[in-house]
């Protein structure tokens, strides 16, 4: 295993400044096929990345089982992410559930998917409007107790969630969508998880795609899940492509990809900041890990914040329904 930059979430939990994020790899992002999944995996740890990230959700278990097989042999040294809390029912519809008895199951079964006994970073997916999160952090707490968590981590939270739950048991990571696309709540919470030293993930660095500059027109989005995503669709999409021009034009300058430019924005924020970008494809994830090596100056950084401010894309991150689970 190569090395690569290491970070700290929480203060003790060291990984790799850039991680992989699994959730294309079980069907969600178009087809998916295990078997170059899985050498995808095996490439990502062959470079150095040691934060792998996952969910049940996923698939359905099927992005867990599909870990499973690959970190066979390897265990040692990855830190195994994953989430709990988000149930899909027999009609594809979404349930989030934090009691504590799922608390306790939820995990269970993950370990039993995963083919491990421990999971290293076990965050609650989505908050459940419906539970105090005392009470949901306090039965994650008593996973750590068992052995069977290392480390707690809450995804999508508002920043009073975090610092209710944060009293209750340390909280180590705190992931929410990050990117110059999608910075006002964000950067938020990164003001909270900063005052409490929790570490930040940021999912969907690269803005769905969109920040790559691989999408100019609307016919070039994907189909599908992205195709949903408000700030591809036809009434927004001309205000965010412009956007998206000037970050290509940074890019030329420094003598980078525009998705290496956003990385290495993000990872120029602060050392408590690790973004999980996903990808099917090797050669992307080469790509990703090449922002490692961009260097920004100050006034980089200001230039790259400047060119698409907090508030500047059009559209929400998610559709209207899906905006009522986040931030909680």
């Amino acid at each position: 295993m190569a090395q690569i930059e290491q970070r700290k979430l929480g203060g003790d939990l060291q990984v790799s400044a850039i991680g992989l994020g699994c959730m294309s790899l079980s069907g969600i992002y178009g087809a998916a096929d295990d078997a170059a999944s899985l050498a995808l995996i095996h490439h990502a740890l062959d470079r150095g990345v040691t934060l792998i990230d996952s969910a049940d959700v996923y698939g359905v278990g099927h992005n867990e089982e599909l870990l499973a097989r690959a970190i066979a042999g390897r265990r040692d040294g990855i830190v195994l992410a994953t989430k709990f809390g988000q149930k899909r029912g027999a009609d594809g519809s979404f349930a989030v559930d934090g009691t504590p008895a799922y608390v306790q199951s939820a995990c269970e079964a993950s370990l039993k998917r995963l083919g491990t006994d421990r999971i290293d970073l076990y965050y609650q997916h989505r908050v459940d409007p419906n539970v105090p999160i005392e009470d949901t952090v306090g039965a994650m707490a008593k996973l750590v107790t068992q052995g069977k968590v290392r480390h707690l981590g809450l995804s999508e939270a508002a920043p009073d969630t975090i610092r209710r739950a944060h009293k209750v048991h340390p909280i180590a990571a705190v992931q929410t969508e990050y990117s110059l696309l999608y910075r006002v709540e964000a950067e938020a919470t990164l003001k909270t998880t900063r005052e409490l030293g929790i570490g930040f993930v940021a999912y969907s660095p690269l803005g769905r795609g969109f920040l790559t500059g691989a999408v100019k027109t609307p016919a070039d989005v994907p189909g599908g899940r992205t195709a949903m995503m408000p700030r591809y669709q036809e009434q927004h999409f001309a205000r965010n492509r412009a956007l998206v021009e000037r970050i290509e034009a940074i890019a030329r300058d420094k003598g980078c990809t525009p998705g290496q430019l956003v990385l290495a924005w993000l990872l120029a924020r602060g050392p408590d900041i690790v973004p999980i970008p996903g990808t099917k494809r090797e050669d992307r994830l080469d790509e990703n890990l090449g922002a490692l090596a961009v260097r920004l100056s100050a006034g980089d950084i200001a230039r790259i914040g400047d060119a698409i401010p907090p508030g500047a894309a059009a559209g929400t991150r998610y559709p209207e329904a899906a905006m009522t689970a986040v931030q909680r």
